[in-house]
């Protein structure tokens, strides 16, 4: 492996709250910041981000509550707030202006973000989301995070549950995902790393958040590119076109046979997009 393409581990402090984040390229290149959705991480970008590694400094951040990051000790999952974690990032990191790229719920975050600082994002791709969110797609992740089990056997347990939530998601790229999803608890059983809170909120009947994303779209000055799997139940035909036709400068791709984990289903198609998109 280059070391262009090698992984790098790093923490930071936000607020007192500390991150995880991974990073792949040259220190000093152009930053690409990747956002993934709920209960994922940021090792999900382990099989795309080398692709881009050798034109941008790709960095993947672990969402407060997933991974490796804390939790929030007052579940506060807010977009608004997670967009706000996103900038103090940048700002630790010393960013400056960025390509920032989300999937799902990472997706709502970079709209919050690239609507209120235009200047900050030059390019942004929007994965699978939009600000709604198609009713059979939020019922599905909800019964599917509430129905989690909080102690798991073994990785195939896992597996097999993950599974039946994504059954178009490629199978390497699945059993990844979800091995560093987990985490070995004192018993030796397995445990889901992301926030046992969040599944209690879906158990409560879903997340409240009201934050309204229509606006911040809107205000989204960059070239932006809207991916939408075709068998999504999360982005309907309906919100996308909406979408851009609200998008100061939006362009989509559907990519076939894929569902709402566009990178996951189909990632080389995936990929190829992106880069189309990038210049990469």
């Amino acid at each position: 492996m280059s070391t262009t393409t090698e992984l790098r581990d790093a923490n930071v402090t936000l607020a007192g709250l500390a991150f995880h984040y991974v990073e792949w390229g040259r220190p000093g290149g152009q930053p690409l910041v990747l956002l993934h959705g709920i209960t994922g991480h940021a090792r999900t970008w382990d099989r795309f981000a080398p692709d881009l590694a050798h034109g941008f400094r790709v960095i993947a951040l672990d969402q407060r509550g997933h991974g490796d990051s804390q939790a929030a000790p007052d579940a506060d999952y807010t977009v608004a707030t997670m967009a706000r974690d996103l900038g103090a990032f940048a700002g630790a990191l010393g960013l400056g202006t960025f390509t920032l790229l989300g999937l799902s719920m990472g997706g709502r975050v970079a709209i919050a973000f690239a609507g209120s600082e235009p200047r900050r994002v030059e390019r942004l791709v929007i994965v699978d989301i939009g600000p709604e969110i198609h009713l059979p797609g939020l019922q599905r992740i909800r019964g599917m995070m509430a129905g989690a089990a909080e102690r798991l056997e073994s990785v195939e347990q896992a597996m097999e549950y993950v599974r039946r939530a994504n059954p178009l998601y490629d199978e390497a790229e699945l059993r990844h995902r979800v091995t560093h999803g987990l985490k070995r608890l004192p018993d030796g059983s397995l445990a889901w790393k992301y926030d046992r809170a969040l599944r209690e909120m879906m158990r409560a009947g879903g997340r409240r958040d009201d934050t309204d994303l229509w606006g911040p779209l809107g205000r989204i000055a960059c070239p932006t590119l809207l991916v939408r799997g075709v068998e999504s139940d999360i982005l309907s035909p309906e919100i996308a076109k909406r979408m851009l036709q609200t998008l100061p400068d939006g362009r989509l791709v559907e990519v076939a046979g894929a569902g709402h984990t566009v990178p996951g289903d189909q990632p080389a198609a995936f990929s190829r997009a992106v880069r189309d998109f990038l210049g990469a």
